[in-house]
């Protein structure tokens, strides 16, 4: 039986605890993997092997091309004939394609080692792409020198390519190269030991877990269910492939012999009790005599403010998750409680598989959003200027949690649209606002976001190859303005109850509909709009009405532009326009204001009023933005104030899981107690006990983690 052991021979530990469990599965934990592979084939998870075909040979065509690329730099830097025969570059492979998961139309995560003297800025970036550009099978490409981690993206006979460069020490790197040794580091650089590390981490995760079958099909599952929920994707702060392959190797290693329909339930059991930010760690933490720093929150300040750390087993152990806030962390502790629930239902054969994989009704969740709409002139365009606007769109999320002390949430949503009635290359993404639940709100308190947004187009401005035309537009949009061009069907749907798709509990912590909205032109007549009252605009007139990096006089967007915020004409043609009388002309706009959403004192209210005096006024009127520039904000921003989380390590050498007693014995643990199929896990559980530890901001060991995460000044 796969993942089992005999009864007398002792197993192999993985990871740095003892497993919660050793059991293996029923007859009913068999026939309910059975379902759950059927549904994954069903579902068009696992491509064909014609697919798969292509893909070797589009590997094999690009390995060609890299030899070729570092013998023509041999050639030319005058190296001697023996130099040049050599020369070589390997080609490495990591991420979903490397663990086996990946599905069809995924990408192609590739790693290029090459020799010393070719280097990353200008040989990789300018010889080798200029190379590619000439090679007629290569479409879409786009280098990104400036990423965190180099890459070039681009497709290959229409296989999406990610292409890393690392040039190792090496004057000739050997065909069998092993980069999970640790000599391939010596006298690199961070960013090339960066680059490296993905593909040793994904060896890593291979070698850590106990079944890798039952691995890779727990971890297509758990893939599929977080992009159908809306929580995959680390650029936008929630987690990405190799995050939540860890996640899923770290269960495997407390239930080693289980199948995969038992680890997609200890899933969701384990991480809703997770006491964050406690670390998920696969293997023990080391230092290296080369010196690469290592995540430890002891000895870098800013490793405690992580709040969700996910270390990376492969030296240097680093926080794969550093992007994860506040609100996308409580985003996603909310969708495990979901999965949590349903699975629970599936153990008492109450439900099938196909109800945890329910697309999470994000338009439905919230009753205010910020839209923000990215404009250019053509395709291509719009595909590097979006990939610079969706790779920042984590900052306006963290700024506005910082700006408004944590008290404003905001959950940014992954999932791009566009509005196939615009003439012109478009595509918008939404953030869900709510207050935070629990926070008692003071009569009169304001959440200003002017100068956040204002922050955030400053940033967006720095885009190296801004063209003209390419524009940008935030807008501020109650749940009823919602476009009809973001429902699949291409109208509003009817609103589900909440329990049956087990959404967040309703609106008390949002933003009520019947404030005042944000308005462009100065304007709060909304009670006309009925949903994608936006929809059919021309793309002229959005473009006009944009935010362009240089063009800094372009008008606002209809939908009421947080980012230019335009507050128009005197208090009486405002109210005149509250009223439901003609909106006021964009040319009378004042385009240099931002908006404020304003909070009110009662749970059931909320925070969509317009603030441009030094009072945010939440009712059918605004104010002048002569006067606002007279006066505060209605939260002064506060730079810096946002707390950080006190992140846990105990030892370099050995860092124990702190959370794994918590699971032991649990009520929640078990599910439902009465189902018999969970009673063998209790019976397992009662010796395995860990030490629950984090460290306090001066380094002192402090024992017990509150229920709630922690937050601590620094």
């Amino acid at each position: 039986m796969a993942g089992s052991s005999d009864a007398g021979a002792p197993q192999r530990q993985y990871g740095i605890t003892d497993p919660i469990s050793l059991a293996g599965p029923v007859e009913a934990d068999l026939q309910k993997t059975a379902d759950l592979k059927k549904f994954l084939v069903e579902t068009g998870l696992y491509e064909s092997s014609e697919e798969s075909a292509r893909r070797e040979e589009v590997l094999r065509e690009l390995d060609n091309i890299v030899k070729d690329w570092v013998k023509q730099l041999t050639s030319q830097r005058g190296y001697t004939d023996q130099m040049i025969e050599e020369a070589n570059a390997v080609l490495f492979t990591f991420g979903s394609y490397r663990l086996g998961v990946h599905g069809p139309g995924a990408d192609i995560d590739t790693l290029c080692v090459g020799p010393s003297y070719v280097n990353r800025e200008e040989d990789f970036f300018i010889v080798l792409h200029e190379i590619l550009s000439q090679t007629d099978e290569v479409t879409e490409l786009q280098p990104v020198p400036d990423a965190h981690v180099p890459v070039m993206k681009f497709k290959f006979h229409g296989i999406s390519i990610d292409l890393l460069y690392a040039s190792v020490s090496l004057l000739v790197v050997p065909p069998d190269l092993d980069i999970s040794h640790g000599s391939v580091l010596y006298d690199i650089d961070e960013v090339t030991v960066r680059s490296l590390n993905g593909c040793r981490v994904a060896d890593q995760i291979l070698r850590l877990v106990p079944n890798i079958e039952n691995f890779r099909t727990t971890l297509r599952c758990l893939k599929y269910w977080a992009k159908r929920r809306g929580v995959y994707s680390n650029v936008t702060g929630f987690l990405g492939g190799v995050n939540w392959a860890l996640l899923v190797a770290r269960v495997c290693q407390l239930y080693p012999n289980a199948v995969p329909s038992m680890l997609v339930s200890r899933f969701f059991r384990v991480f809703t009790q997770w006491r964050w930010p406690n670390p998920v760690m696969l293997c023990a933490i080391e230092e290296d005599e080369l010196g690469f720093p290592v995540w430890d929150p002891r000895k870098y300040h800013r490793d405690r403010s992580h709040h969700m750390p996910i270390i990376t087993p492969a030296y240097p152990c680093m926080n794969s998750s550093y992007n994860v806030s506040t609100s996308t962390l409580r985003v996603m502790m909310e969708q495990f409680q979901f999965g949590n629930k349903i699975c629970q239902e599936i153990d008492m054969n109450k439900a099938n598989w196909s109800a945890l994989f329910e697309p999470f009704q994000f338009f439905e969740a919230y009753k205010n959003y910020l839209q923000v709409d990215i404009i250019a002139e053509d395709d291509e365009d719009l595909r590097l200027w979006k990939g610079w606007v969706e790779s920042r769109l984590r900052q306006l999320t963290l700024k506005i949690e910082r700006d408004t002390y944590g008290m404003l949430q905001c959950h940014p949503y992954p999932h791009e649209y566009a509005d196939p009635s615009r003439q012109c290359a478009h595509c918008a993404f939404f953030m869900g606002l709510s207050r935070k639940e629990g926070v008692k709100i003071q009569e009169g308190q304001q959440f200003d976001i002017r100068g956040t947004v204002d922050e955030f187009r400053l940033d967006i401005s720095m885009y190296s190859y801004w063209r003209p035309g390419m524009e940008l537009a935030v807008s501020h949009v109650r749940r009823k303005q919602i476009p009809t061009y973001v429902f699949p069907e291409g109208y509003r749907r009817p609103r589900p109850s909440r329990h049956i798709n087990h959404q967040q509990q309703p609106d008390k912590n949002d933003v009520e509909d019947g404030t005042v909205n944000i308005s462009p032109d100065g304007q709060i007549k909304r009670k006309h709009d009925s949903a994608g009252a936006y929809d059919s605009e021309p793309c002229r007139s959005v473009k006009r009405s944009s935010i362009s990096p240089v063009h800094q006089k372009t008008l606002s967007p209809p939908s009421g532009n947080i980012g230019d915020g335009t507050i128009c004409n005197n208090q009486k043609k405002m109210a005149s326009g509250a009223n439901g009388e003609s909106p006021t002309s964009l040319s009378n706009c004042n385009l240099e204001r931002a908006s404020c959403l304003s909070s009110p004192q009662e749970s059931e209210k909320t925070l969509d009023s317009v603030a441009s005096d030094s009072r945010c006024v939440s009712g059918e009127a605004v104010h002048s933005g002569d006067a606002a520039r007279e006066h505060e904000s209605c939260v002064p921003h506060v730079k810096n104030c946002t707390p950080s989380t006190v992140a846990v390590c105990t030892s370099l050498k050995r860092v124990a899981e702190k959370v794994v007693s918590e699971l032991v014995g649990s009520e929640s643990l078990g599910g439902n107690k009465s189902a018999d199929l969970l009673e063998r896990d209790e019976k397992d559980m009662g010796s395995v006990l860990v030490e629950n530890m984090h460290f306090g901001v001066n380094g002192v060991v402090q024992s017990g983690l509150p229920e709630e995460l922690e937050l601590m000044q620094v």
